[in-house]
């Protein structure tokens, strides 16, 4: 049996294992223990369910069958320009912090420039006069600047959440809004996305997945940090409700050119394409095969299915914390 069955947590995991999650820490000489008190198998574990709750939200939803509108890309775009500034800049803060400074990849991970650039050829040069913090972003920024400037260490959840994601569900989305907005295949609009220091993001995620395991942090540490990437989650989850009620007010003809989700799948996660493409990544054949299906089931897909297997399959989807 698997022991992430579907809407379990760690300590739920851990009481099927028949271990007292009072004294697991003392019983890190049995490798599948040790292994689940990791850090990033406990932020795996203790994200899924609110990860597959921000998933199916309809914004997500409905960008993941590329039914984007292009204002709703941009303003999207503008809410993580923010988010990110707050992050990076509170990640120079805490450049050498103990807890951090493992963490610290400003040349392969860091996203503000990159989006500039994006809102600049979205918006013109004069960018910055089209761009505002929503409240819900705003609310976003806040916490991150209070955790930088008076916990550091749960900067760890906030970082991983979006880098990790960035680098596999990010691509994924990618693909979505490159076609569905027919925007330039040169990457223009897209720089978000491009990571150009990473030559391998599977290589790069479980080195920087080890250097979170390697931190020097008790129990309690990390279950403030799983509550951490929580928040995190529910933070995403406020923007994509704004952004969803934003929609509401935009008169615009949308493009369906995206893949169904886990809503359209009848919630059965192993339809989804991120999940697929994890699984593809990670060498499981069957995955391979159940994707090609799952595309071709879908009319769209049908088309698509050539240029979506290999993006997929080539670039690891997130791993649905």
């Amino acid at each position: 049996m698997h022991i992430y069955t579907r809407n379990l947590g760690l300590v739920s995991s851990l009481t099927i294992l028949g271990i007292n999650t009072g004294a697991a820490r003392d019983q890190t000489t049995n490798p599948l223990i040790s292994r689940l008190l990791d850090l990033s198998e406990m932020l795996a574990a203790g994200t899924k369910q609110i990860h597959e709750k921000a998933e199916n939200t309809q914004f997500v939803k409905d960008f993941l069958r590329g039914r984007i509108r292009k204002e709703l890309f941009k303003l999207g775009a503008v809410a993580l320009y923010y988010t990110y500034t707050a992050l990076e800049e509170e990640i120079e803060r805490n450049k050498d912090h103990p807890h951090f400074a493992p963490l610290y990849f400003p040349a392969e991970l860091h996203r503000h420039e990159a989006l500039a650039r994006d809102l600049e050829y979205f918006y013109g040069p004069e960018w910055k006069s089209h761009a505002s913090c929503s409240k819900a972003t705003q609310q976003y920024v806040d916490r991150i600047h209070q955790v930088g400037q008076e916990d550091p260490v749960l900067l760890v959840a906030h970082a991983y959440t979006r880098y990790m994601g960035d680098l596999s569900g990010g691509q994924v989305l990618k693909k979505v809004a490159q076609r569905a907005l027919k925007l330039p295949p040169t990457g223009e609009g897209l720089e978000f996305y491009q990571f150009d220091a990473i030559h391998s993001a599977k290589a790069f995620k479980q080195l920087y997945r080890s250097r979170m395991n390697e931190l020097e942090v008790d129990m309690e540490t990390k279950k403030r940090l799983v509550d951490e990437a929580v928040k995190a989650f529910l933070f995403n989850i406020e923007v994509f409700e704004e952004l969803e009620e934003i929609g509401k007010t935009i008169q615009e003809d949308v493009l369906d050119a995206g893949m169904p989700v886990h809503g359209a799948m009848g919630g059965d996660i192993s339809k989804c394409p991120y999940y697929n493409a994890k699984m593809a990544a990670s060498g499981g054949t069957a995955y391979v095969r159940q994707l090609a299906m799952a595309a071709l089931r879908h009319p769209t897909g049908q088309v698509l299915f050539a240029t979506w297997f290999a993006a997929l399959a080539g670039l690891v989807a997130w791993y649905l914390m």
